[in-house]
């Protein structure tokens, strides 16, 4: 049977070949949009490392006449840390969780090697417990770190296989050729995407947080997270803006928390998300009506031979049979050629990806495809498996 329709497929090369392109092209497309999808929903199961649950965003504008910023700040920070229901409090930088904000670069080396294009974070002391990181290895910041040698920082998982492989990244110093500044490593900690849920988790290293002097900068502005007790409401909120209000003698305070800045920055994910869900539906849907289209055609095309073996006494189900078996093995023609154009997308590194994403984005295609043409194959194989031979005969 499977020589027989090898016989048939190949003696209609050429229409057979146009239909292999299409499927060809329509797996690769399909493939493609599978592999934005199927990394998405990848980044989105994977740890944020971190826990935005009860942590309130403080984004603190000081006057422009301000004299002892520093001074004012680390009162605020004592102020609201004695305060009823505040867990933790930790000054940082703008690009904090769920922010549209980011601060990266390339700087650090460690021997010959340079580090990836790596997301940098201000950190104190505190943040560990305002956040709750997960430490993997070494320390989070502490008195320890007071007038050492070397700047310390903490560094991701990401960012340690990037730049030590195999060694403990733990103690190894980094330097900056075009600076003399140096940087020593006192602990690791598991994962860092704080840029959404579909964030895909990238090199991160946080440096200890020192309170800036009072130059005029709106990077030195500061923004406060606030880890409070569980059930807190708007009475703390409002205890604590009227306590900056008081300490601080004017500053402006806009007060967010992270799950509702985590809300936000997801519904804005969500929409291209939304419209490549749309592109890949609309996709799908004209893939399957060209099928339909080009096995109806040869349907047409084929009355005089279905009618003839229905003479010689083929059954109903055997003539369906025989058609939905050549969309099959053309169908797989077609997916064979589409796969070895996907994998080269792994191997070349395109999008930068996790290997895995691109074996589940060619099992997807791979998928819909034989979904989409068995469908499309079906209708036109029933009304092959209803020709009766005297009608076509009669009409050639």
């Amino acid at each position: 049977m499977i020589r027989h329709i090898f016989t048939l497929i190949w003696n209609r090369k050429r229409s057979n070949f146009l239909l292999i392109a299409e499927i060809l092209l329509s797996f690769f497309v399909l493939f493609v949009v599978s592999v934005l999808l199927v990394s998405n929903y990848y980044n989105y199961r994977q740890p944020m490392g971190f826990e935005s649950a009860n942590v309130w965003e403080f984004d603190v504008t000081p006057n422009q006449d301000t004299t002892d910023r520093k001074g004012t700040l680390r009162l605020l920070i004592q102020e609201l840390q004695a305060t009823p229901g505040v867990v933790a409090v930790t000054h940082t930088s703008h690009n904090t969780p769920f922010s549209f904000s980011n601060m990266n670069t390339d700087q650090y080396h460690y021997k010959d090697k340079q580090a990836p294009l790596t997301e940098r974070y201000d950190a104190d002391d505190d943040m560990m417990r305002v956040l709750k990181f997960n430490l993997v290895a070494g320390r989070w910041f502490d008195r320890r770190d007071d007038g050492v040698a070397h700047q310390p920082v903490v560094v991701n998982q990401k960012f340690a296989e990037a730049m030590f492989g195999e060694e403990s990244p733990v103690g190894k110093i980094l330097t900056d050729p075009k600076q003399p500044d140096t940087w020593q490593v006192v602990g690791v900690i598991d994962a860092y995407r704080s840029g959404s849920d579909f964030a895909a988790n990238e090199p991160a290293i946080f440096h200890r947080r020192v309170l800036q002097s009072t130059k005029i900068d709106s990077r030195e502005y500061p923004m406060l997270l606030v880890r409070v007790a569980e059930g807190s409401g708007a009475v703390l909120e409002q205890q604590l803006v009227k306590k900056i209000n008081r300490v601080t003698k004017g500053w402006n305070a806009n007060v967010n928390t992270l799950e509702e800045n985590r809300h936000d920055k997801m519904k804005f994910m969500l929409t291209p998300l939304v419209a490549l869900g749309l592109v890949a539906l609309f996709l799908i849907i004209n893939v399957a009506l060209g099928l339909f289209g080009v096995l109806w055609f040869n349907i047409n095309q084929r009355k005089s031979e279905i009618g003839l073996r229905r003479a010689l006494g083929a059954t109903g189900n055997g003539i369906s049979g025989q058609f939905l078996g050549e969309m099959l093995v053309v169908t797989t023609l077609g997916v064979i050629g589409g796969l070895a154009l996907a994998v080269q997308f792994p191997l070349l590194g395109v999008f930068g990806l996790a290997p895995q994403v691109y074996g589940a984005a060619m099992v997807l295609a791979t998928v819909l495809i034989f979904v989409l043409t068995a469908i499309c194959a079906l209708q036109p194989s029933r009304i092959a498996a209803a020709i009766q031979p005297a009608v076509s005969l009669r009409e050639e």
